[in-house]
Order: structure tokens, then sequence, then C-alpha cells
């Protein structure tokens, strides 16, 4: 596949994650925009890949440095079967630099309190406090902090690596994302207070091997 082609590849699937990856599946239209606040099962902390989302957004705040590896994209309120959005129209946080440490992009903090963090039943501010607590909670595995070269493993390999830095996931609690055969993010399914839970029916990524770019 050429360069360009593959951009235009990645391009798509960068598109189509901002609402959410493939495997989680919207309820009816009609559900979706009467869902309440609380109104749902269980959250899923997704966690991008930087350097793969850069290859093709370098103009993107955090792809500017270059020096980030998993930032979190978002903790999303889920259904055990689909998910909702867009629960209210309420005001977000007013100081967006408050979150750009895990979340490097203001635009990203802001649609994912629209998009998700209306749902939650939390004010924004409550949210973001349990964004965070969601992403430190979770230890990224020493391979993924700074790595200076590319390489390839399989989606079961980067998922033990989680699983042997976190003791307390076990396998079906974590799903592995991919693209064009290279590793665009990890999400980790948890429960309302943050204790780990199995992800149902969101699966894994499918390829044989995974390439994971490096951070610059």
């Amino acid at each position: 596949m050429t360069k360009l082609s593959r951009r235009g590849v990645l391009l798509f699937l960068v598109l189509l994650s901002i609402t959410g990856p493939a495997k989680r599946r919207p309820r009816h239209q009609d559900q979706q925009q009467s869902a309440q606040p609380r109104s749902f099962d269980y959250y899923v902390l997704t966690l991008s890949w930087s350097p793969e989302f850069c290859h093709s957004h370098a103009a993107n705040g955090q792809c500017v440095s270059g020096h980030f590896g998993f930032v979190v994209h978002g903790l999303w309120p889920q259904f055990n079967d689909g998910y909702p959005e867009n629960c209210s129209a309420a005001p977000g946080l007013s100081n967006l630099s408050n979150m750009t440490d895990i979340m490097p992009d203001p635009k990203l903090v802001e649609h994912e309190w629209t998009t998700h963090g209306t749902c939650s039943g939390l004010d924004p501010e409550s949210y973001f406090k349990l964004v965070r607590q969601a992403f430190v909670s979770i230890k990224v595995p020493a391979r993924f902090t700074n790595p200076r070269e590319e390489v390839s493993l399989t989606p079961s390999q980067i998922k033990q690596e989680f699983l042997e830095s976190n003791p307390r996931l076990s396998g079906g609690e974590v799903v592995v994302s991919c693209g064009n055969n290279y590793l665009t993010g990890v999400s980790i399914c948890l429960q309302k207070n943050l204790d780990p839970r199995d992800c149902g029916s969101l699966r894994s990524c499918r390829a044989n091997i995974v390439r994971i770019p490096p951070v610059r």
C-alpha cells in the first residue's frame, strides 16, 4: 500500500473513531436522544496511541512536540448493548488546559464532554476528575512509555503487557484497537466506581500482527 493510500485509510479510521470504535453500537437514534444521564451500565476508558494518530494529523496540538504515547481519548458511558450520546447541551470546562496534559487537544476535551460527558450525570469538573482518576488507575506498560523504534506485536501480546502491568485486570476487561494493521488504541472497561469489569460484546483487533510506531 502506498504512503498516500495508507494515510487516506488512516484518516477515515480516525474520523470514524471520533464517535467511538466500530465495535461500539449506538442504540436506535430515538433512544440516544432520550437517554437520561447516568442511565448507563459502565464506562469505557479509551487510550489513543498518539504516534499513529499523528501520522495523518501532524498539525494537531498533541502532535507538534511528538512526545506523547498513550493519551486519553475519552471515558465513555456504555450500555450493555449500545451507548448514549449527546445527553444535554450543558457547557463544559471553563479552563480546557486543566486536562491537556493527558488529553492534549482542547477540541477533543470539548468534544468528549459534549458527546459523552453529558451522559455521565456529572458536572464537567466532576466528570473530568473521574477521567483523570480512571487514567491514573491504569499503569501503561514500560514498552509503551517512550519507544524510539517501531515494533510489531500481536494484539494478544499487547493485551498481555497491560495485564502484567495491571494485576487487577483480566483479559476480558481490555480491548486492543487497530487500523490497517497499526495500533490505534487500548480500551479498559470500568464500573462506575472505576473497578474493572468485562467488556462484554466489545471486540479486540483481529489483525495477526500490529505495528506500533514510535514516539518521536
